[in-house]
């Protein structure tokens, strides 16, 4: 079974466990030079500052396309990844935008240092950054092979994008989509493994390295994103209904500690421009 929710320390502030498997993976380097795309004010610049020597932090969210709420922390066991309700560490400053590497498009509403811009369309010179973070936004904020491109296209071919997402098996079916899309009516629908690596492909790229992994989270925290309650109590009855044996909906429910939890996979792919 996986360990209780804890949280690791760095000099200065706590880095939550599955930022730490996520910074792991993207090997930051002390003189990376890093932009991080999200849907609102995403954990990973906080988590990369002081790691590396500058990052930048865009806010790409679609007015259209309101941001979802996040659940903070994950605890890392000997079984699946599970999620826990803690308190949002990834809330801290961020540096300032050197004007060598942009300006901001719109700034107000944002944290310190943050640029509002369009995913399809980041307002910086081709080969700016050496690492590129996207995470869970790929699939959010216009055609994902427009994204990807924009996200190569400001990275140097000495250097990577991390791209980390939700997938689901090659041999899995579409049906797990439909509770996604309950929840956020915007989910474009979830790639398989091999067609996450597709993609890459398709853009001239080469998929470095792939790390693929179940999380297990708590239902509630993931519902208070949805916008509609009635939607959440469909999601909330089905799940219920699946662990009295009822039909499958490919969300692997359970009751953990008198609550109902979930399963998702994740995956975490570097790419290299090429």
């Amino acid at each position: 079974m996986p360990h209780p929710a804890t949280t690791l320390q760095e000099p200065g502030r706590a880095v939550a466990p599955h930022l730490r498997r996520l910074l792991d993976f993207a090997e930051p380097r002390a003189d990376d030079v890093c932009l991080d795309v999200a849907r609102g004010p995403g954990p990973l610049p906080a988590a990369l500052t002081g790691v590396v020597r500058q990052v930048t932090a865009v806010d790409a969210t679609s007015p259209l396309r309101p941001r979802a709420a996040r659940t903070p922390t994950t605890t890392f066991g000997t079984g699946p990844v599970r999620i826990a309700e803690l308190p949002d560490l990834a809330c801290e400053p961020l540096d300032a935008v050197p004007p060598c590497l942009g300006t901001p498009l719109e700034a107000r509403s944002l944290p310190p240092g943050a640029v509002r811009a369009d995913a399809c369309a980041l307002p910086y010179r081709d080969r700016s950054f050496t690492l590129v973070t996207a995470r869970f936004t790929l699939f959010h904020l216009g055609p994902p092979e427009r994204t990807l491109r924009e996200l190569l296209r400001v990275c140097r071919r000495d250097g990577r994008v991390v791209v980390a997402d939700l997938v689901r098996g090659n041999t899995a079916g579409t049906d797990r989509d439909r509770i996604e899309r309950l929840r956020d009516p915007n989910h474009r629908g979830t790639p398989s493994i091999a067609g996450l690596t597709e993609l890459v492909v398709s853009t001239g790229a080469n998929v470095r390295r792939l790390d693929v992994f179940t999380v297990e989270r708590p239902l509630e925290p993931w519902l208070a994103g949805a916008p509609d309650p009635d939607a959440a109590d469909v999601i909330r009855t089905e799940l219920l209904d699946e662990v009295d044996g009822g039909p499958r909906t490919g969300a692997k429910p359970r009751i953990i500690g008198g609550e109902l939890w979930f399963t998702q996979s994740w995956a975490h792919l570097a790419v290299e421009p090429i």
